[in-house]
């Protein structure tokens, strides 16, 4: 209820009282979202600080301030010097203003995240504390009271719409009549619980920090778990701000870094049970040697120009039709398969390497998932923060390009036209090999260079493979993907999000796939 009607009225008469007399030295803001108010008369100082950011707004009244040297900005000169003549607050709004000498008067609209500080001179909006509320500077601070009645006709015919009937209560005074039985009652007993509540209300004994519903609050009303009761609106305010503020980190941040977390183990749990599925297709598929033999075995008895044979696998003592290309000799298709038998046998040892990293990244995040569910205040919660650097997961999270590995090369995709210009913009350097499905968008692919090596053939047409598998032309049976060196690509000034001018380009035809979906035979 901190921006309560009910208890802003409250707050604005406290003010009132302490204030007259008091004149403004010093206006300005050194934190984001915060403005600092010094105020002084004879020996005596006061400090207000307006903190509004998009999740919360409030006042608090720190008895000492120390202004930095650096990192402060000057606000709202016009209020320097001028002495406080009364603070008022709108009738029925979470509002309230403070008279100055010179027709100068200081508007703190307290509208949850639309919130701001209107400075007013000679009854005219001049400045704002938020620049990018522009239509504050349209706001008459005199016309800003509200009216809202509430007759008891009009009420005994509907007392299930006293929300709408008197919409300034807010929730937690629905919450009280609630605890307090409000729906079991007579229309007639209601009214009698409402006008009750509302004499509470507008002269609250006390004023409660309390939890309800797991929330922390300001409540002029006495429910859920007390946890504080003071005497006076600002003492109760300085309470309740510092410790709302870190709770709000604690639920921000708790929330935040439990889906940080959460979301690496499913990725790493998605790429561990892929590796999975590729290992399996290994055991149980026909290696390209084995395929090899076969043919080998039986080249007297294979028919030129043959696109397929049946064959005997004495590996597996069985028939097995064998695919081969017509415009391929066998000895050469056997040749070009124990080539591939030797790649697949170092992917092989790459993927069992790699299943070994991913399981360990599924244990690690499991653990520190389980670690942070047992943390329960913002101090763990800081201290967990200090230790794992989350900061560092959400920024791996957040990388613009999909990563593949082959053959202890990495091959990036970038995820879409603007995450296509962070990858050849940001994340790549000028030795790596760039490639692009030809005359049509698509991701940008870049394969990592490593000094003094030759890209492999296979790492080249698979990356080639996912150009094209990651463009307007995944469809078509053969793709043209050209392929260049980074230092040849670059941005024109001006265009379009992924679009890059090539130089001194190759061009390779590939099918369009993701080998990485089916990397074994079988």
């Amino acid at each position: 209820m901190h921006q309560n009607y009910y208890f802003l009225r409250k707050l604005a008469q406290k003010l009132d009282s302490q204030l007259r007399g008091y004149t403004v030295q010093a206006a300005f803001s050194q934190e984001k979202d915060e403005l600092m108010l010094g105020l002084y008369k004879d020996e005596e100082e006061f400090y207000i600080k307006a903190i509004q950011t998009s999740t919360f707004s409030s006042l608090q009244f720190p008895k000492s301030f120390h202004r930095a040297k650096q990192n402060s900005v000057d606000l709202f000169p016009d209020l320097l010097g001028q002495e406080v003549l009364e603070v008022l607050v709108h009738q029925q709004e979470r509002s309230f203003y403070i008279r100055f000498t010179n027709q100068r008067v200081l508007l703190f609209k307290l509208f949850g995240n639309r919130s701001n500080v209107v400075l007013f001179v000679e009854e005219v909006a001049k400045e704002l504390f938020h620049k990018k509320l522009s239509k504050d500077l349209e706001l008459d601070y005199r016309l800003m009271d509200k009216e809202f009645s509430l007759e008891k006709e009009v009420f005994l015919q509907q007392p299930q719409n006293l929300r709408k009937l008197l919409p300034t209560l807010g929730e937690v005074p629905l919450l009280y009549l609630q605890e307090k039985g409000y729906d079991t009652v007579s229309p007639e007993q209601q009214w009698n619980m409402v006008q009750e509540m509302l004499l509470v209300l507008e002269n609250p004994p006390s004023y409660y920090l309390i939890n309800l519903n797991k929330q922390f609050r300001l409540s002029l009303l006495p429910l859920g778990e007390i946890q504080e009761t003071f005497s006076d609106p600002i003492t109760a305010l300085n309470a309740f701000v510092p410790q709302y503020r870190s709770q709000e980190y604690f639920q921000k941040n708790f929330g935040t870094t439990h889906r940080q977390i959460s979301k690496q183990l499913e990725g790493a749990q998605k790429i561990w049970w892929q590796i999975q599925e590729q290992l399996e297709k290994w055991d149980h598929g026909t290696p390209y040697a084995q395929t090899a033999d076969i043919i080998m075995a039986n080249l007297t008895n294979i028919p030129a120009g043959s696109k397929e044979v049946e064959l005997y696998d004495f590996y597996h003592d069985t028939a097995r039709v064998i695919p081969l290309k017509s415009t391929e000799t066998p000895q050469k298709t056997a040749e070009r398969l124990y080539k591939k038998a030797k790649n697949q046998k170092i992917e092989l040892k790459l993927l069992e390497e790699r299943a070994t990293r991913k399981e360990g990244e599924v244990e690690r995040l499991s653990r520190l998932l389980d670690e942070l569910e047992g943390v329960e205040t913002a101090q763990q919660l800081r201290a967990f923060l200090k230790q794992h650097s989350p900061a560092k997961a959400e920024t791996q999270i957040d990388l613009p390009y999909h990563t593949f590995e082959m053959m202890g090369y990495k091959i990036l995709v970038g995820k879409n036209a603007k995450a296509n210009d962070k990858l050849t913009l940001k994340h790549t350097h000028k030795d790596d090999l760039w490639l692009h499905a030809k005359d049509v968008p698509g991701s940008h692919v870049v394969i990592k260079n490593q000094a003094g090596k030759t890209i492999p053939a296979p790492v080249m047409e698979a990356a080639a493979q996912l150009a094209a598998f990651y463009s307007k032309r995944r469809t078509d049976s053969l793709c043209p993907v050209l392929y260049t060196p980074k230092k040849y690509v670059r941005k024109a000034k001006g265009a379009a999000p992924g679009s890059v001018i090539v130089e001194r380009e190759k061009v390779l035809l590939v099918k369009p796939e993701n080998p990485f979906r089916q990397s074994f035979e079988g």
